[in-house]
């Protein structure tokens, strides 16, 4: 499975100042969890098996608890049994997709 998730802080004292640092705690756990993932601007993305993904996503939400009185968390799957190496997979098939309508 892909699971795109993003988790922030809210509440608290100087939480709005310390989101940044809030969501390098959740990105650390992420990439010291050794499963296949990708940053960017909006979400972290992340691949494997159903436990391990929401393991990881838990984890990372409860440090950014440490940062608010509450913690926002948005997370979207793609549930596709039997397949691996679809963080990468799925952007290359986009991009032949696109090479393909460039050249008609």
């Amino acid at each position: 499975m892909l699971a795109a998730f993003s988790v922030a802080p809210s509440g608290g004292e100087g939480a709005d100042a310390s989101v940044h640092v809030a969501v390098a705690a959740a990105v650390d756990i992420v990439r010291r969890s050794g499963l296949p993932h990708r940053t960017d601007s909006m979400f972290t993305t992340i691949e494997g098996e159903w436990d391990e993904v929401f393991a990881v996503i838990k984890d990372a939400t409860d440090a950014v608890g440490e940062f608010g009185t509450r913690v926002s968390l948005v997370v979207k799957a793609d549930i596709r049994p039997g397949y691996t190496g679809e963080i990468d997979g799925k952007l290359e098939r986009l991009e032949t997709a696109i090479e393909a309508r460039e050249q008609n």
